[in-house]
């Protein structure tokens, strides 16, 4: 295996990676606990570019082993009108689910092809992810543990911390939502 790599794309010039890195999409998010079918694809796909045009502060970092991406991130800053904390089963303090558009990075999407994981891909994309961010905080939502436990594990091992279970859509699944704090 080549060295990995780590390519960052910020706003725009992430709408041009969708190719590169939607067949490591379709390979991870066709295991459980996630094995998105088709449609989910579809609805992925189109869904990908909207993000970019309307979500301030989009980044995506790719992680490849030469020419082929094995892995990607990415996320933006919470709007001010989010519903984002609004999707948690218990209703959080003002104080906190208080969003200025400025204050909150969210990791959307993380994944690792099966044959590249466990060696600390994971943790360089993020690291590269949250680089420099002018934020206070960054959240993610992940699935409970036993489903996602490795994810869970290194999630905690990066310093974040559960702050409530979120169901971000009437059909979908729960999640726990958590928060590295920066500051």
């Amino acid at each position: 295996m080549a060295e990995v790599t780590y390519e960052r794309y910020e706003g725009a010039d992430a709408a041009g990676q969708l190719d590169a890195f939607l067949p490591a999409y379709e390979e991870v998010y066709a295991d459980p606990p996630y094995s998105e079918g088709p449609r989910d694809v579809a609805e992925f796909i189109e869904r990908y570019p909207q993000q970019i045009r309307t979500r301030p502060g989009f980044r995506l970092i790719l992680a490849c082993d030469g020419s082929e991406v094995v892995g990607f991130t990415y996320g933006y800053r919470l709007p001010a009108d989010t519903s984002w904390w609004g999707n948690l089963l218990e209703p959080m303090p003002e104080k906190f689910a208080r969003e200025t558009g400025e204050r909150t990075f969210a990791v959307v999407e993380m994944a690792v092809r099966k044959p590249w994981r466990r060696q600390g891909i994971a943790a360089g994309m993020h690291a590269q992810l949250i680089e420099r961010l002018a934020v206070e905080r960054v959240t993610l939502t992940v699935r409970p543990e036993p489903e996602a436990a490795p994810a869970q594990s290194a999630y905690e091992a990066w310093g974040y911390r559960k702050v409530g279970r979120s169901h971000p859509w009437d059909e979908g699944p729960f999640y726990d939502a958590m928060v590295l704090d920066l500051r």
